[in-house]
């Protein structure tokens, strides 16, 4: 396994940060020390962007369709026959769950789909001709790269967040500057070095990594870069909109969510419980964007639904997560557990019920950053039921009927997700329309490179995943040509 610690790919080279400063990388499984990553500050920014820079000029924009594209499948080729390798480095960075790691969803496999479908868009992203009048005139457009785009990525999910953001980027010709968490990098890295492998030039994808306020912001605000892509938190996205607006980049901002699972009282409840259990507990633990943290119920099957909540949450106990056997992984750190504590404690003081869950892990377990996945019973007001948890707590919350689930759906500033649990067709089609997000799910939920992926309100803009995306790391030029 390629455990670059402390290092950062700029220029095709391997090399520790200019500052020689490093941040320690703390395991959430055992809160030990296991390396540490690059700490980078301005310096580092100029060379990534200046190399960024030299490879779109030097020849990758200007590349034949058909070069890029064989660039593109061999690189996706080379993602997925490093699949145990990339999945343990995940694991390493995040904490997620080997047997997650190695899954499609948010494994290698999805990042090589990624690239892979990319790919084969390279040569069939075509423009149009227009009409034209009152004269003679021949009009048509072309799809241009934005040039050297900052990608900025998640701790939770690295691997999936490189290739959806990645793949597009250079499949219409930019080149990037990735800057992962400061979390963890591993896994970020050893991706861009198999680029290199696969026989994609040096500097069209470079790797940097620090603090938000060191690396980040000179990375948002540097003249040299064209287009902002990024995955994190709501406040930080606000952040990166003001810090663009001043030379008007194109951002791309895939933020929070407080997404509700609506179930209706034809529903298939254990179907439906074991989905909304497993969406807060299994794998990482609620620290994700798109994981239905509201569970609406029909107050009629409430009872049904929150048993079958918990005794599916008590199969999927926190364990190391190296271990295959091992369904849900720790918190990312300490601080981010005794937040999600805090918020069961708050949402207690507001009136809800914990039902299940609630407490820190002890015994073989204390050292690391686990918690018990929590199901709250509560009303769509209190704290929990309001903000971003990013924790393993489910807050279930009766409607009475179809126009106060859609009200109680919609009654939040995000809009990145839902799912709609019913057997009745006419009623999923109909409230799936009435619902405000980006994406709906009807008895299930998936996210792949085919598929837009993406928010409204306060979850950003932009989508990630099949051919839209191509529009937001392009630029459409449109060529008129007189006749008359």
């Amino acid at each position: 396994m390629s455990f670059h610690s402390g290092k950062v790919l700029v220029d095709g080279e391997i090399r520790g940060p200019l500052s020689g400063r490093t941040l320690d990388h703390v395991f959430p499984g055992n809160g030990e020390v296991v390396g540490v990553v690059a700490r980078c500050e301005a310096a580092d920014v100029d060379a990534a962007v200046g190399a960024a820079r030299r490879a779109l000029d030097g020849g990758w924009r200007d590349m034949n369709v058909r070069d890029r594209r064989r660039l593109l499948l061999d690189y996706a080729r080379l993602v997925a026959a490093h699949n145990e390798e990339l999945a343990r480095l995940q694991t390493l960075d995040s904490g997620m769950p080997i047997q997650m790691s190695h899954g499609f969803l948010l494994g290698p496999e999805m990042a090589a789909d990624f690239i892979e479908y990319y790919a084969g868009l390279v040569d069939k992203e075509i423009g149009e001709v227009l009409p034209v009048y009152p004269g003679a005139g021949f009009d048509y457009t072309l799809r241009e790269p934005l040039g050297v785009v900052a990608c900025i990525t998640a701790w939770n999910a690295p691997v999936y967040l490189f290739g959806a953001k990645v793949a597009p980027a250079l499949a219409v010709g930019n080149t990037v500057v990735v800057k992962p968490s400061e979390i963890g990098s591993a896994a970020t890295l050893r991706l861009a070095e198999l680029a290199l492998e696969a026989g994609i030039p040096k500097g069209v994808i470079n790797v940097i990594t620090g603090l938000g306020p060191e690396c980040g912001e000179p990375l948002v605000t540097h003249a040299g870069v064209d287009a902002v892509s990024f995955t994190g938190g709501t406040a930080t996205g606000r952040h990166i909109q003001r810090f663009a607006a001043d030379s008007l980049k194109r951002v791309v901002l895939e933020l929070g969510g407080k997404s509700a699972s609506v179930v209706f009282e034809d529903a298939d409840i254990a179907a439906a419980g074991m989905l909304s259990a497993g969406m807060v507990a299994y794998g990482l633990s609620g620290q994700g964007c798109a994981c239905a943290t509201r569970a609406l119920v029909h107050q009629s099957v409430l009872e049904e639904f929150n048993q079958t909540v918990v005794s599916t949450m008590a199969f999927m106990t926190p364990a190391d997560p190296f271990d295959p056997a091992t369904m849900a992984g720790p918190l990312i750190s300490d601080r981010q557990l005794e937040r999600v504590l805090g918020y069961v404690e708050k949402g207690r003081a507001e009136g809800a019920t914990v039902v299940s869950g609630g407490e820190r892990l002890g015994g073989d377990l204390a050292a690391g950053f686990y918690m018990q996945p929590t199901l709250l019973l509560t009303s769509n007001q209190t704290t929990p039921a309001r903000e971003e948890i990013f924790g393993p707590v489910l807050c279930s919350i009766p409607f009475s009927d179809e126009e106060e689930a859609i009200r109680l759906a919609n009654d939040t500033p995000y809009g990145l997700a839902g799912v709609i649990n019913t057997r009745d067709l006419k009623r999923a089609h109909r409230v799936a329309a009435r619902i405000r997000s980006g994406t709906v799910g009807i008895n299930g939920y998936s996210i792949q490179a085919t598929t837009p992926f993406g928010g409204i309100k306060q979850s950003g803009y932009g989508r990630e995943g099949s051919r839209h995306a191509i529009a937001d790391y392009s630029s459409l030029k449109n060529v008129y040509v007189d006749l008359s």
